[in-house]
């Protein structure tokens, strides 16, 4: 009898912020896949995770290559689905952690679609997502009333986002890293700098919060940083 695949978000980065349901699928699972870069060792999810695991979990650390051109070699990818169909079809039960929300912006999703398509069992247990965890966390409230909120990757092309930013009453920035200095410039052209509130690493070590973003200009930043913001 194959295992079950549980996709589990573990949250923002407190540990307290997993649900009854994502800690209930950690203690069933036999083995947990901890997704990790290319570049760095361990996994973040995995840390956030790590008070409820069992003491014998099998731990397999796979890397999930995030490059262009992915439809023409995914080799890294069908390897992984296979190292994990092998675990289920031995009757292990199988988590892979993820920050966040797994339908989130997530390496998860790809995961999903591969495992999809196979005669496996998925459950999918969603996490609160960063910004959600700083709205309560700084006391910000997200939208009220009327209010149009936009969630915008920073990666995204400018005119990308300077569309959004115009359309929207609300704003939530991720992964604002690489072009900060630039994200910051056009909230100060759309008067969204002042309102904006910048988090890094939220509940974990070497959180940092930047009410001031337009004074930080130049600074390096996290890969796990959000920005809030909305218009006066």
């Amino acid at each position: 009898m194959s295992g079950i695949f549980y996709g589990i978000g573990v949250g923002p980065g407190d540990p307290e912020l997993l649900t009854v349901k994502a800690i209930n699928a950690i203690k069933k699972a036999d083995v947990l896949i901890a997704p990790k870069t290319e570049k760095k060792d361990g996994s973040v999810a995995l840390s956030i995770a790590k008070p409820y695991l069992k003491p014998d979990i099998e731990i397999v650390y796979q890397v999930f290559p995030m490059v262009k051109g992915f439809a023409e070699d995914d080799s890294a990818w069908q390897a992984n689905k296979e190292e994990i169909l092998s675990l289920l079809k031995a009757g292990k039960n199988v988590a892979f952690l993820t920050l966040g929300d797994p339908m989130f912006y997530s390496t998860y999703i790809y995961v999903f679609r591969l495992l999809e398509k196979e005669d496996v069992t998925v459950e999918t247990i969603p996490g609160i997502p960063a910004f959600i965890g700083i709205g309560s966390q700084v006391g910000y409230p997200i939208v009220e009333g009327d209010d149009v909120l936009s969630v915008i990757p920073a990666t995204a092309p400018k005119e990308k986002i300077e569309k959004a930013l115009a359309a929207s009453d609300n704003v939530v920035l991720m992964k604002v890293y690489k072009n900060s200095d630039e994200v910051t410039e056009l909230l100060e052209q759309q008067n969204l700098a002042k309102q904006a509130v910048l988090v890094s690493r939220l509940g974990l070590p070497e959180e940092r919060i930047i009410r001031d973003i337009s004074a930080h200009k130049g600074e390096k930043l996290n890969y796990l940083s959000t920005i809030l913001t909305r218009k006066d």
